[in-house]
């Protein structure tokens, strides 16, 4: 196991640079002015641009530029906006929103999706199965803006259950509705995903045989059956957290949840490039430690994966 981690960080070491690089490329080869705006309704003067020219060292080559920026970025230094204001701070003030509302939505998807696929998968073609299956179909077919707005409009304007937005506190309670917002389409594949895995973990061998010698149901189901078909349900919760952070930009607009996701949205619109850049190397970083994660946690599901 240990020379297999040890392997493992080593690999992500070039898909980081090389996934990085390919960001830094893509946002900075956007054309337009990046001074756009930084001056009001009139054009910067010459003396302005060349100043923030020469300070972000614009004029050098883009690989200069890369390799300035990651070498900067391994000593824990982002960079600063067009403004001066340390990115780095932008950052640690707005990760921690975007990570607790991923994570509440991580768990939503997973204890709702778990249970509907779980029971559905045990007991097909019946009613439950049949809500199921079009509840997540509902899920899915609906954009997540949609379900926003209509979770906002009915349970905090129409009802009064919740609070229409969230305070700056970030309650957990506050954090239930936008995170079943965030992750209502993942709850809705996780329900069909661990559905289809059970139903078909059911006709193995080892079920029957299981079954056969007179072991509990309930044992057999959360033994046997579930360790099983969690598998593929780990794969799509451990790489959905670096989605849900990454696509937290509508359900943070909706909410007013001062995260990550408005964070981009207004680095995008004010062309603070170097904003967009950082945020989304740390999402790239959140994205290889789920999925190695991912892998170790194969082994302890199935006794029957070993790393070597």
């Amino acid at each position: 196991m240990g020379r297999y981690l040890l392997r493992r960080l080593l690999q992500l070491i070039p898909v980081f640079i090389g996934t990085t690089f390919l960001i830094y490329w893509l946002v900075w080869s956007v054309p337009g002015d990046p001074f756009a705006g930084k001056c009001g309704e009139r054009p910067c003067p010459d003396s302005f641009v060349n100043m923030m020219t020469d300070k972000f060292k614009l004029d050098e080559p883009l690989i200069v530029q890369y390799g300035n920026y990651m070498k900067n970025l391994f000593q824990g230094d982002f960079g600063q906006t067009f403004g001066g204001r340390e990115i780095g701070d932008i950052i640690a003030t707005a990760y921690p929103n975007t990570l607790k509302l991923a994570l509440v939505a991580l768990a939503i998807e997973a204890v709702i999706g778990l249970t509907a696929g779980v029971l559905t998968g045990l007991r097909r073609n019946g009613f439950l199965d049949n809500l199921v299956l079009v509840s997540s179909l509902f899920l899915i077919a609906l954009p997540i803006f949609v379900i926003g707005f209509v979770a906002q409009w009915l349970l905090g304007v129409q009802w009064g259950i919740v609070k229409p937005t969230v305070s700056s506190e970030m309650r957990l309670s506050e954090l239930i509705v936008p995170g079943f917002v965030l992750g209502s389409a993942s709850m809705a594949y996780i329900a069909r995903l661990a559905r289809t895995s059970i139903a078909e973990n059911r006709r193995a061998d080892y079920v029957r045989t299981a079954i056969a010698k007179g072991l509990p149901m309930r044992r057999v189901v959360g033994i046997h059956l579930l360790r099983n078909s969690l598998i593929p349900v780990v794969t799509l919760l451990g790489t959905d957290l670096g989605a849900l952070m990454g696509g937290a930009i509508v359900t943070e607009g909706i909410f007013q949840i001062n995260g990550i996701g408005r964070q981009v949205y207004r680095a995008i619109i004010t062309k603070e490039s170097a904003t967009v850049v950082s945020i989304v190397v740390v999402l790239v970083l959140v994205y290889l430690l789920m999925n190695l994660l991912v892998d170790l946690l194969y082994a302890a599901l199935d006794p029957r994966i070993r790393y070597e």
